[in-house]
């Protein structure tokens, strides 16, 4: 299905199937994402063994960040289907006092969803359980990157679903391209926020909606009140899960500057206690995984060089294993602001750190910097994080943990500008891939008339419907 024929051909078979999925009831679509459970659950060694060929996750890395998340997306929706689907009752004004007002809610229609290399299972497959759970056709488009799991993906779909319903295409970024020129009604996109831009100009010529979740630069505040030891052990697992390849791990740290130096020993003793096995010349037998491809792991390493050049200070042993794609865990300290490192997001196992005096000056180095798509506050002081809350912007916030928001169905995940446009998960992600009609169902009796012309002689119904005003 790689010519521009047959995708076309695909694209035209969902919009013709359209009327059927989208008139489906609350009960049908839960069949779908029970059977879509069952396969995942079936295949789950098929998986986990894919995971681990991409990027060498660990059995319990990829379980527990890739298929628990999508058994809870499951889960939610099948236990809330019902209610999401119901018309919502909405109040009326003095206008409409005898209509009804309903918002019913519609799948958005034939849908196309574009999902990274770093977390390639899940963020397939947790968007596609809130469209099917809206009741769209969709395409899905994986990344070729991380190509194992793509095939896996594939497996799976072509096991659950027809391809006039749901359809997986493998392929590199010409396929995306030509993909991108089809009158999609929706397109959601999980990438970077270079990737996004483009996305969004291509949606653009065909007012498609788009849901982008890219990245940027999460900061991790952390004021000088904290209890350093725990703080350190969730920034270091936090940071190096998935060899820091996470779209909401902490870029960079803000600390106050008088509890640096013991963060950072705390931070060495911490990643001793996590990665004890690091250093053992199987990495398979390690809980580190490894960067995705040369090409990434180039650009990490020479990120981390040119901030060392730049005069920053590597507060742990460097190592570089082409061979095998690993780089160990880096902790940079005493950057330089303008250094590359601080200028783009790292995407991968290098942690800056960066001192501040005030609370401002931690504000001003964010506000610096483009929206953020998450940002993590570690305070026990309730008045600097009110304070920290008030004077920034983030897709989301987590105070005193780090990335338990992405598990948290019950509330929208999402950026902002150039972290992205739109959330996602449970309702939210229901929402996402829905239209929200509005529909009133006016009244037999005919106020409406009363305000057909002549207008003459009518002047007293615009004064009552002022008083109420």
């Amino acid at each position: 299905m790689n010519s521009n024929q047959s995708l076309s051909s695909l694209f035209n078979s969902q919009q013709q199937n359209l009327d059927e999925v989208k008139n489906t009831i609350a009960n049908e679509r839960k069949e779908k994402l029970i059977k879509l459970k069952n396969a995942i659950v079936a295949m789950e060694m098929e998986i986990l063994k894919a995971l681990h060929n991409d990027l060498r996750k660990s059995e319990f890395e990829a379980t527990f960040s890739e298929l628990i998340p999508v058994y809870t997306e499951i889960k939610f929706a099948i236990k809330n289907l019902d209610r999401w689907m119901k018309p919502k009752k909405v109040s009326s004004e003095i206008q409409n006092i005898l209509a009804k007002n309903r918002l019913y809610y519609e799948p958005k229609g034939v849908c196309l969803i574009i999902s990274p290399w770093n977390y390639p299972f899940q963020l397939m497959i947790a968007p596609l359980v809130s469209a099917i759970a809206a009741g769209n056709c969709c395409i899905l488009k994986p990344s070729e990157i991380s190509y194992h799991t793509s095939v896996v993906l594939k497996k799976l779909i072509d096991k659950v679903f027809n391809d006039n319903e749901v359809a997986l295409i493998e392929g590199d970024s010409t396929v995306a391209t030509e993909l991108l020129k089809l009158p999609f009604d929706h397109i959601f996109y999980t990438g970077s926020t270079v990737i996004g831009k483009v996305i969004m100009e291509a949606a653009a010529k065909n007012l498609s909606s788009v849901t982008l979740e890219l990245g940027g630069k999460s900061p991790a505040i952390i004021t000088n009140d904290v209890e350093i030891k725990k703080v350190a052990e969730k920034i270091m697992w936090a940071k190096f899960l998935n060899a820091g390849q996470t779209c909401i791990a902490p870029d960079y740290i803000l600390i106050h500057e008088s509890i640096e130096k013991e963060f950072i020993s705390a931070c060495k003793i911490s990643l001793e206690n996590q990665l004890p096995d690091l250093k053992k010349i199987n990495y398979d037998d390690t809980d580190y995984p490894k960067i995705v491809s040369k090409k990434h792991f180039e650009r990490i390493k020479n990120l981390i060089e040119s901030a060392i050049s730049d005069g920053a200070n590597s507060e742990l042993p460097l190592f570089f294993d082409e061979k095998n794609l690993t780089i160990f865990p880096v902790i940079l300290s005493s950057l330089n602001d303008k250094s590359k490192v601080m200028e783009e997001e790292i995407f991968g196992p290098v942690l800056p750190i960066i001192t501040f005096m005030t609370l401002k000056d931690a504000t001003n180095q964010v506000k610096n910097k483009p929206k953020a798509l998450a940002m993590y506050i570690f305070s026990n002081s309730e008045k600097d994080v009110d304070f920290l809350l008030s004077t920034t912007t983030a897709g989301g916030t987590v105070v005193n943990d780090l990335l338990i928001q992405f598990a948290e169905v019950n509330l929208p995940f999402g950026g902002v500008n150039n972290s992205g446009i739109g959330s996602s998960h449970g309702y939210y992600g229901f929402k996402t891939f829905s239209h929200e009609r509005a529909v009133i169902f006016q009244s037999k009796i005919n106020f409406t008339s009363q305000i057909f012309p002549p207008y003459k002689g009518k002047e007293k119904i615009l004064k009552l419907m002022k008083r109420f005003m």
